[in-house]
């Protein structure tokens, strides 16, 4: 067998790496080049991008006036009785929502209804005697001007007649009030809401003026954030505001409706002479004093709830162009 045939015959071995990286060499290089911008192009674009968005994020962060320390609140009505006496009805139950004008208690009625009807007498009486003693200064006028009487006598019978119509209107006004007080024994409520810490029970004597019912005003929420003295110049009235309750994830929309143009300033108690006691202890760290900003909450979802004391986050939205102070 020659050489020759020997070569043809000969099993295909692996080509050794010397074969192989002069392959390598001789391919033409299209496909790192391509990967190569990639890499040069995009990844500094997705770095700066990021440090522009991240830097937006910041400045409003840091720019828009914001705070932690804001609290839920609400008009609580407090109701008492304008007549006092047995509570013989209870119609409500703690945390009950109840609309404007529904009955919330009854106090017994027996006595005020007893009081309308005396006075109801007491009124037919005044209407008689009235009648009669105006009836008898009639009759005597006719027996003056006949000269048959005196006209001393005239004048008597006249006294009496309007101490009589004054004791009718003074009946009158009597029963009046008798029935104000029936009607007052039956307790409604004023506003719709929440009635909230009830301790009236069946059967308690409810006195005039005592305390009752509270009842929480479903349509008064809004919201108090307690913002640094530092940051009131960037915050006016009618601005945009993001609010976050503690205890949900929803942010709700609201706007800045008022500031408070007072807080407690323990060193301006006055002393007996009328002087302003002033520590003259003063820390080297001076804290911002925390000023309420009232805001309106515009919009509650629904299955929210909303209770009075609520802890909540509360941010300024300031409108382009405007910068923060």
């Amino acid at each position: 067998m020659s050489d020759t045939d020997t070569h043809l015959k000969a099993p295909d071995s692996p080509p050794s790496d010397l074969a192989v990286g002069a392959e390598i060499a001789a391919t033409p290089d299209t496909v790192r080049p391509k990967w190569h911008f990639i890499s040069v192009v995009v990844t500094p674009a997705a770095v700066a991008l990021a440090a522009v968005l991240s830097w937006a994020m910041w400045g409003a962060y840091m720019e828009a006036p914001w705070t932690r320390d804001a609290t839920v609140r609400t008009y609580v009505v407090t109701i008492a009785p304008e007549v006092s006496g047995r509570i013989a009805e209870l119609a409500v139950v703690d945390n009950q929502f109840v609309h404007k004008g529904q009955v919330l208690m009854m106090i017994d009625p027996t006595d005020y209804r007893i009081a309308v009807k005396l006075a109801i007498a007491a009124v037919q009486q005044a209407q008689a005697s009235a009648l009669n003693a105006d009836r008898e200064a009639t009759r005597r006028q006719r027996l003056s001007d006949a000269a048959a009487i005196s006209v001393e006598q005239t004048q008597a019978y006249q006294t009496q007649a309007i101490a009589a119509r004054a004791q009718l209107q003074q009946a009158q006004a009597n029963l009046e009030q008798a029935r104000v007080n029936l009607a007052r024994t039956t307790i409604r409520s004023p506003v719709s809401g929440w009635v909230t810490n009830l301790l009236a029970q069946l059967g308690d004597y409810a006195s005039t003026g005592q305390s009752q019912i509270s009842i929480v005003d479903a349509g008064s929420f809004w919201i108090d954030g307690y913002f640094a003295e530092t940051q009131l110049g960037s915050i006016h009235k009618g601005d945009r505001a993001s609010v976050k309750l503690m205890g949900y994830s929803t942010v709700l929309p609201g706007r800045v409706v008022s500031i408070a143009r007072g807080i407690d300033v323990a060193n301006a108690q006055p002393s007996q002479g009328g002087l302003a006691q002033v520590n003259p202890i003063f820390s080297w760290v001076r804290l911002a004093q925390r000023i309420p900003v009232r805001v309106h909450i515009d919009n509650v979802p629904e299955g929210m709830v909303l209770a009075a004391g609520m802890t909540a986050t509360v941010q300024i939205e300031l409108p382009r162009g405007r910068t923060a102070r």
